[in-house]
């Protein structure tokens, strides 16, 4: 259910209502009775309240020890420094025949 937002014309109050869609908008102020307009809202939507709405909050802790071990295992070997890479021995070629 949604929250409207209402501003009364006589003593200019502002206020909210929790109302169903359904339900009729209000006409008059809860404080003087006068008349009053419901306003345009953005229409928030979903109100989240409290810490945390990552999907790894939720995680076990053995999931995520789990998860840092596969990450561990396929991380990339880091590239070899130019001692330690061996480069192919050229053969010699082979001397064309003379006739």
């Amino acid at each position: 259910m949604p929250t409207y937002d209402y501003d009364c014309e006589e003593c200019g109050l502002h206020f909210e209502k929790f109302q169903s869609i359904k339900a009729r908008k209000l006409t008059r102020c809860p404080r003087c009775r006068g008349k009053v307009k419901r306003l345009i809202g953005t229409g928030a939507g979903i109100i989240f309240k409290g810490s945390g709405f990552y999907e790894t909050d939720y995680r076990s802790k053995s999931y995520r020890d789990g998860e840092k071990k596969d990450k561990e295992v396929f991380k990339p070997t880091p590239p070899k420094s130019p001692a330690e890479k061996k480069t192919p021995e050229k053969k010699p070629t082979a001397a064309p025949a003379k006739d």
